[in-house]
Parts: structure tokens; sequence; C-alpha cells
């Protein structure tokens, strides 16, 4: 695992929007896994300023969300099947049977995670993984006690996650208690995964998956066991970090570590 401790969250977005843009250079159709929330949208809109400015092509990516809230339709503006049209896909040159998202209205959303994992499948699986991480350690919908194997699902959102993203809807009465979400096992399956983190709310979570013991407890930890992941920090996420000076030494010597990759 790679530790990046950034100054703040505009640089955050553009280090982010930068390896997105690096692996669609690298692999023009390459399969992206995405994140919603406030700490991509940074990201998202570099994104956009890329394809804008630069030419960045998104004409033969493809692209799978990790969660959508069950109950809401996609043109509900508290579904991430909106928050995802409107912020980044109807901007860039995305052709939309390459995107891919949970739907939190289907009939039998059994059926539906057992679809969603097959279709992942059927595209090669993913090739960059996009996360955050919630302020309980979670990663996608996986909240405290979930399984590192667990799969594609339906699951019981965690009260402070629901406390937490009640800021995205008029009432707090409003968020869904439950969601579709990629499982631990799907998101490990990603041959590379880019967390990041930004805020003081975060620093608490990001030490513990990052410096603690692997823990069905906080979720992000699991990502501990995975052979290529990197992981973006703020000074703010990165606060309670008891690593932090080896991290930063590490960031700024990376031309030297990398003739002594032995060392």
């Amino acid at each position: 695992m790679e530790v990046i401790i950034i100054p703040d969250y505009q640089e955050l977005s553009r280090r982010t929007a930068r390896m997105i843009a690096d692996q669609i250079h690298l692999k023009p159709g390459s399969v992206l896994g995405l994140a919603t929330g406030s700490t991509p949208l940074g990201a998202y809109q570099e994104l956009v300023r890329l394809h804008r400015e630069e030419g960045l092509d998104f004409s033969k990516v493809v692209t799978f969300n990790l969660d959508e809230y069950l109950g809401l339709s996609p043109r509900h503006p508290g579904s991430y099947n909106h928050f995802m049209w409107e912020n980044i896909f109807k901007h860039v040159n995305i052709s939309p049977p390459n995107v891919y998202l949970p739907e939190g209205t289907v009939d039998d959303p059994e059926a539906h995670c057992s679809w969603y994992e097959a279709q992942i499948a059927k595209h090669g699986g993913i090739d960059l993984q996009l996360l955050g991480i919630g302020s309980n350690g979670h990663i996608a919908f996986n909240e405290p006690g979930s399984s590192l194997a667990s799969r594609t699902r339906l699951k019981t959102l965690d009260q402070r996650t629901i406390k937490d993203n009640a800021r995205f809807f008029d009432d707090a009465e409003e968020v869904p208690r439950s969601a579709i979400t990629m499982g631990v096992g799907t998101i490990l399956e990603a041959r590379r995964i880019l967390l990041i983190a930004s805020g003081e709310a975060k620093a608490a979570s990001c030490a513990d998956f990052i410096e603690g013991p692997v823990s069905t407890l906080v979720t992000a930890s699991a990502l501990q066991l995975h052979a290529d992941v990197v992981v973006l920090l703020d000074e703010e996420a990165a606060a309670k970090l008891e690593r932090k000076e080896y991290y930063n030494w590490i960031r700024d010597h990376k031309s030297e570590v990398q003739k002594h990759p032995g060392a």
C-alpha cells in the first residue's frame, strides 16, 4: 500500500484525476470502478476539464459504480445514478451503454446483484477502482461487520452512515436504510485500487485502515491484502497517522527508493 499525503483537497482532486486519465491513456477501453460522494467530486470536475481542454477520450471506457440506495429511482436527486450523470457522465463522451450503475428500484434486487457481478466479469474485471472511505471505515456500503469475501449484495446501512449522508437529503428521514453495494471481495478483485480521503472527519478511519489490523469492523482495512493500492490523503485526513513522517520521506525520495527496491 502506497500512502501519499497531499497538501489540500484541490491538489488531491487534480492528482486523482491525473491517475484516472493515465489509466485511460494506457488502455482506452479501461474498465473503471467509480465512487460517489463529496470527496471524488473535485476529481470528476477535473476529468471533465481534461476532456474539454485536453481531449481525454471516454468513448471506449466502461464504468461500474460501487453502490446505490435501495428504493431510489435513477432520477431521484439523492440517487447515485443522478449524481454520476450530473457531475461527470453527461459532460464527457462516454457511451451510455458502457455505464453500469446498480438500480435501486429493480423488482428482484438479489437477481440484479448477481447480474451486476456477471457484467463485471463479462468485461474482464475492473482495471482501476476508485474508493472513498466512510467515517466508520467502510468502503462502498460494506458497513462494519461485513464479510471481507462479500460480493455485490443488499446491505442495511449503519446508523452512522445514515447520519453522515443526511446532508445530501432535505431531511434525515429521507435517507434510505438499505443499499445495493459491491462487496469487499468484489472490490479486492480490481487490478489496481485508488482510495482518496479528505478532511479531519476521515482522519481516524484512515489511521485505522492503514495502520490498524485487518478487521471486518473496518472494512477498508482489507485493502492491506491487495497487491496494488494507492492511498491519497490530504493533510487533514492524514493527521492521525503514526508513520506520517515515513510516508512523506518515501514520497519525497521516490526516485531514490525506486533505484534500490530491495533496500
